[in-house]
């Protein structure tokens, strides 16, 4: 029995406990480690690498660790506390049915979600060849031009087009735009939000009386509108081209099947979800927000792009296009936080679209549309008002004040949700999806019946509805005709497509990813089971309350855990990602400001090494970013801080800080820092990214941290899935809780919180389980040994290689954190080799490379997690000697710099089965440069992609067949 497991004295509890399975290295190899270092104990360890004053004295007060077979019983139970109805609900959201071979290929398949964002686009031409899919679709269906790869949700999305439409449309002096009254209330909320903090007017109103006689930025609609009706745009779209305005359309993707298309009657962007396109509705997330919008305005687009380019050997390859508009190159002057999309749910709704083919969607659509016009039929026999506009799936009815409660007593008798657009005058919406059936729409007839006689049904209505549109309205343009979208429409084509592109991809199935910063540490099977379960899946974010007491459960224990491993008064876990956790509690500390009649209060201290999310996020939140400086060791430098604390007093705002720093070290004058700051009536915002290190060791609301957002997706085990789904709630101090994000449609805070930040109350709650059952399973001593073992690894291998390649920081007792950087700025100086060839040639020893030049240019950053055995270190440890050694003979000259095993990295199987090998190594040297490639080995599918060709000659759909075959 190895220190890991907790023993029972009993001998009656079961002896296999979760903490062995999570923590890679064994007892033995700890120990070897810790010789390594010189330490005696991972406590030694831990007292030397973290300073005194910050240390936590006792332990956690969480609950005993579960087991696995335990902690999927209890997440079982809490999601059968949870009350499916049926919900015609709407707003966005919808019931559908997800493919099984989707489901169990992608969702519920480690191959995909434990992958990270493709940046390393040579062995991520499976994912990105699945997002070029959903790309295609979204432009396909919207009739626009070019489209990212996902944004967090529909409500975020609406706000990035308006913050796109400021950017592109400088010709408006002031920041203004008109907002439909008939946008979803959530997208009305989060553009609120948004526009408060950065003095962007808007001007709600209905667009069919709107003039543009004073200049607006941008016009902002909902296609259906959020009532249901059917509007057609194209004159109002005239009318703000006219006026020099962007037409931003938000718009339901299933709806585009049949009607119209926003590109064709006028749009400049159209944003939306992509959840009805297989993804379940999990009380609100995660889904895959989209937008799309015309080529001209495309370096201004926010979120990533898949774009096709060429390879060294002249094939194409996928990789991320137009990266240098990204929020960490443009850092403060970046448009967009954005940082994680949706990768693993834009994957989904794009593998729908495969599967189901252009006849497939639009026969669900025509469906949907059917059964709402026999809904809507029916309603008028009953004497119903439903008015006339045309309609898709939303039928609007108003039954009158007295009529109303009587109606929504029928509906709760049923298990059905009914939205109430206007309780006084008895006005419904009522939204059909997918699952609904004739049935459905009989028990809908008898609920509006009301206990009066009701012999109506859908089969016998059927034969006198017409549901055709009328011309202007009906789309007459073609959609989906790639042939990846008509061709495999059985299981089986379905099923080894997905196989043969996840078999491109390197994941955490096939070796570890040392991404610096990134935590990618195991995201075990027994966290990701009750993921799927139907009572967190199936349930409306918009359900009455008491439909969700598991989820309230569920919610109120993680936040209760949160709060107690971060020493914060209360958690927030609404930010659906950790760049808009950065935001919401930015607006926070800006809230409470104004609250204490501070508001002018808008300065924002932020260190050099920061990422670049935390500068974006600051001018999002209405800040003035001042840059402060690092000393040469790499840490923050205090006199400084304080030189600029002092100057801007009267206007301090905030700090922004990592801690352990982004340079991989424990800075030791943290709490000095954060005094420093209070001193001068600032906040303290301690990014959470590096939160893995400090669990049970030390926590952020003891050493003065007022505010902290929590990375889900690397400390607490929610997978990356290649670019998303993330998490990034907040904790908060006591004097900051007021502020918290509210929501318009559910109470989540009090009266002073600040506007919502994401179009659901709890953000994507159905992932919530997984780092639920991650503190669960690990327990308090769980926790802090996971963090230990973090530190340990990254020591170890610090230790390792720095005969190889010096480690850049290290805190005054010689130690690194949890990461560490390499310096290997001498490279292309010594032997014309560049971190990128070292980053390639990684791939033949299969291994993604450790992130390069973040937060320092030409270096690599490691950071191993407490996941990997000391044998899968080793391994990695090894394949940067070697690649050393490989250096080595490029520097003596045995091989020249332009022809060599870095510069020609990566190599395919295509590229070695060639009769005539010219290089001056060997292709035992190409593919097989260790001993266990031979065991096992990952063939990079393509070439090194052109990035610089890429971005000159952008095409970020699918292309034609033929350019394949050319």
């Amino acid at each position: 029995m190895t220190a890991t497991m907790t023993t029972d004295a009993s001998g009656l509890a079961h002896p296999d406990v979760f903490i062995r399975r999570h923590i890679g290295p064994s007892d033995e190899a700890v120990q070897s480690m810790l010789a390594t270092l010189g330490f005696e104990s991972l406590e030694a360890l831990t007292d030397a690498a973290i300073p005194d004053d910050i240390r936590l004295a006792g332990d956690l007060d969480l609950p005993p660790a579960l087991s696995e077979a335990a902690l999927i019983d209890q997440l079982t139970a809490i999601a059968g506390e949870n009350e499916v109805w049926r919900s015609y609900l709407g707003l966005g959201y919808h019931d559908c049915i997800t493919p099984p071979v989707i489901l169990r290929n992608i969702m519920e398949n480690p191959g995909w979600y434990t992958q990270y964002t493709p940046y390393q686009a040579e062995i991520a031409q499976g994912r990105l060849e699945a997002l070029l899919n959903f790309q295609t679709m979204v432009t396909d269906l919207t009739g626009m031009e070019i489209s990212n790869g996902s944004l967090l949700d529909e409500a975020t999305a609406v706000a990035e087009a308006m913050h796109m439409c400021i950017a592109v449309n400088r010709s408006v002096k002031d920041a203004r735009l008109f907002v439909s009254e008939d946008l979803h209330p959530q997208s009305r909320a989060v553009l609120v939000t948004r526009a408060d903090a950065m003095d962007i007017e808007l001007v709600f109103g209905d667009h069919r009386t709107f003039s543009f006689d004073k200049p607006v930025c941008g016009a902002i609609v909902q296609y259906p509108a959020t009532d249901g009706t059917l509007h057609d745009y194209t004159e109002f779209a005239a009318k703000a081209r006219e006026a020099n305005a962007l037409l931003v359309v938000s718009a339901d993707l299933l709806a585009l099947t049949l009607l119209t298309p926003p590109g064709e009657f006028g749009a400049d962007i159209v944003v939306g979800s992509a959840q009805r396109f297989g993804v379940p509705l999990g009380y609100g997330g995660p889904h895959a927000g989209y937008m799309a919008t015309r080529e001209e305005y495309q370096r201004r687009m926010p979120g990533r792009i898949v774009g096709l380019t060429r390879t060294t050997d002249g094939g194409t390859a996928l990789r991320l296009a137009l990266q240098t508009r990204e929020q960490h190159i443009r850092r403060e002057k970046a448009t967009s936080n954005i940082c994680t999309a949706q990768v693993l749910l834009a994957i989904m709704s794009g593998m729908y679209a495969c599967y189901h083919g252009s006849a497939g969607l639009k026969a669900i659509a025509a469906r949907v549309h059917r059964l709402a016009c026999i809904l809507r039929t029916g309603l008028e026999k009953l004497g119903l008002a439903t008015g006339d506009a045309p309609i898709f799936d939303t039928v609007r009815v108003t039954v009158g004040g007295e009529r109303a409660p009587h109606i929504l007593a029928a509906a709760a008798g049923k298990q059905i949700n009914l939205r109430v657009l206007d309780a006084e005058e008895g006005i419904f919406c009522v939204n059909l999806d997918e699952r609904t059936g004739a049935n459905d729409v009989n028990d809908l007839f008898e609920v509006f019946a009301a206990g009066t006689f009701c012999d109506l049904t859908a089969e016998a209505l059927n034969a006198e509805v017409d549901s055709d549109y009328a011309d202007g309205l009906a789309r007459t343009s073609e959609y989906l005709t790639h042939p990846v979208f008509n061709s495999h429409h059985s299981e089986t084509e379905m099923l080894r497509y997905l196989t043969r592109l996840q078999s491109k991809d390197l994941s955490l199935t096939t070796s570890m990813i040392p991404l610096g910063s990134c935590t990618m540490k195991l995201n075990a099977t027994a966290e990701m089971i009750p993921v799927t379960l139907a009572g967190f899946g199936r349930l409306h974010p918009f359900a009455p309350l008491e439909q969700g007491l598991g989820y309230a459960r569920l919610f109120k224990e993680l936040e209760a855990w949160l709060q107690e491993i971060t020493g914060f008064h209360a958690v927030s876990l609404q930010p659906n990602a950790g760049s808009q956790g950065e935001y919401a509690g930015m607006l926070v500390i800006r809230a409470y400001h104004a609250a204490q009649n501070q508001g002018h209060r808008n300065v924002c201290l932020i260190p050099q090494s920061a990422h670049g999310t935390n500068p974006a996020s600051a001018v999002m939140a209405g800040m003035k970013v001042i840059v402060v400086k690092t000393d040469k060791h790499g840490n923050v430098d205090l006199d400084d801080l304080e030189a600029k604390a002092v100057k801007h007093s009267d206007h301090l705002a905030a700090i922004m800080v990592t801690y352990p720093s982004t340079h991989g070290v424990f800075e030791w004058h943290i709490r000095r820092l954060c005094e420093i700051v209070h001193q001068h009536g600032g906040q303290v915002y301690l990014d959470g990214a590096n939160l893995n290190a400090q669990l049970g060791l030390c926590r952020p609301g003891d050493y003065g941290a007022d505010v902290c957002h929590l990375n889900l997706h690397k400390t607490f085990c929610i997978p990356h899935g290649g670019g998303g789904p993330g998490m990034g709630p907040i904790g908060v101090a006591e004097h900051l809780a007021p502020h918290l994000p509210g929501h318009p449609l559910v109470p989540v805070s009090g009266t002073e919180g600040i506007g919502p930040v994401a179009a659901a109350p709890w953000g994507s709650a159905s992932i919530l389980p997984i780092s639920y059952a991650y503190i669960a399973m690990m327990g308090a001593q769980g926790l802090k040994r996971s963090a230990q073992i973090a530190i340990l690894s990254a020591n170890y291998m610090a230790k390792r290689l720095q005969s190889t390649y010096p480690v850049l920081y290290k805190a005054q007792n010689g130690l690194v954190a949890h990461e560490f950087i390499l310096d290997t700025r001498d490279l292309k100086k010594r032997a014309g080799v560049t971190i990128e060839d070292v980053a390639k040639r990684l791939m033949d020893y299969g291994y993604h490379a450790p992130t390069i030049s973040f937060p320092v240019i030409d270096t690599m950053m490691i950071e191993p997690t407490e996941s990997e055995s000391k044998r899968e270190l080793d391994r990695l440890c090894d394949a940067i000697i070697l690649i050393e050694a490989e250096i080595a003979k490029i520097e003596d000259g045995s091989w020249p710099q332009d022809d060599n095993p870095l510069r020609n990295a990566p190599h395919t199987a295509q590229e070695i089965a060639v009769d005539d090998w010219t290089h001056p190594y060997s292709r035992e040297t190409a593919v097989y440069p260790a001993a266990w490639t031979r065991e096992h080995k990952f063939w990079p599918p393509v070439k090194r992609a052109d990035n610089v060709f890429g971005d000159r000659n952008l095409i970020c759909s699918c292309p034609p067949i033929d350019a394949y075959e050319d």
